[in-house]
């Protein structure tokens, strides 16, 4: 997912990856005429997986967002494309680049598509490529790999594994100042983490527009999985000084997690219990609760559970 991320210079331990991986994956069924939408890392390229580097050496073409940063990275591996085999697939041209995917597919080949880093179609190119494949007819095979969403995730520990916490995933907010503070002051009731991407020349941008949510954590992912990853979690009012502390702070790609914000007051429950309390000492058990349930609109099951806690003197 991030962007510009840096392909790293090619190794012998790397390019023994590509027979394991076809050790381990080559078995598996394949389908030709089929789009394979491969992740790749994000920063280090230990993060490969062996079914990636096979369908990415099996691939009868590979499109991908930058023939200028796919090629080293394949070469990295010990992958050296046919001559043709590398198509240009990105953000603006990819209505007519799915078209030459696409006769490809026809034809029965296997087209593997990438990113510059990290899963295709999330906040980078393939989506339309993905889109037009199926309503072709054709099927898109996913290979999951490296997402900086799921790292930043993974170490901001925002996400409940129980409950209705979640996330939502918002990618990069707005370059304009004023949409960019509309959708923050959305994202300030939003009861669930959400996770942000962001560029290095606009960090400290965004870290003026998440200020006002005061002291809501965010945890700030920057280089994940290189070699300066560096991870810090604090409130959203300091994240601009923060960055200014250290200029090496405001380098590289940033992945970030604005944890879940603090649960409201439930003023309808309390309001529901003082309407209750009121009317118990008066009214039959049922009758109390019917009414109560009819003024505030509570759930009548829960406020009868309740009546019976409270024990009206009357019932």
């Amino acid at each position: 997912m991030m962007p510009h991320a840096r392909t790293l210079p090619s190794s012998p331990g790397l390019h023994a990856a590509l027979p394991a991986a076809q050790a381990a994956a080559g078995a598996q069924h394949y389908p030709e005429g089929a789009l394979y939408m491969v992740a790749t890392p994000i920063g280090n390229l230990a993060d490969i997986t062996l079914r990636a580097l096979h369908v990415l050496a099996l691939a009868n073409a590979i499109a991908c967002e930058d023939t200028r940063h796919t090629r080293p990275l394949l070469r990295a591996y010990g992958i050296e494309p046919a001559a043709g085999a590398l198509l240009a697939v990105h953000q603006h041209n990819e209505a007519e680049g799915a078209q030459a995917v696409l006769a490809r597919l026809v034809r029965g080949e296997r087209v593997a598509f990438v990113s510059d880093a990290g899963t295709p179609a999330v906040s980078d190119p393939g989506a339309r490529l993905a889109a037009a494949v199926r309503a072709a007819g054709h099927p898109v095979v996913p290979l999951p790999g490296a997402s900086s969403v799921t790292a930043v995730l993974s170490a901001a520990g925002a996400v409940a594994a129980t409950g209705d916490s979640g996330f939502v995933f918002a990618g990069f907010l707005p370059a304009k100042a004023a949409e960019r503070a509309a959708v923050v002051a959305r994202l300030a009731a939003e009861p669930r983490a959400v996770v942000l991407l962001e560029a290095p020349h606009r960090i400290n941008a965004l870290a003026e527009a998440l200020a006002p949510l005061g002291e809501r954590p965010v945890t700030l992912g920057r280089e994940l999985t290189k070699q300066f990853e560096q991870i810090a979690t604090l409130p959203c009012h300091g994240l601009a000084a923060w960055l200014a502390a250290d200029a090496q702070r405001q380098r590289g790609e940033f992945a970030l997690v604005l944890h879940p914000a603090p649960a409201a007051p439930d003023t309808g429950a309390r309001e529901a219990e003082r309407v209750l309390r009121l009317l118990l000492p008066e009214l039959p058990l049922k009758t109390a609760v019917r009414l109560a349930a009819d003024i505030t609109g509570a759930p009548r099951n829960a406020l009868y559970e309740r009546a019976l806690a409270l024990r009206a003197p009357r019932d």
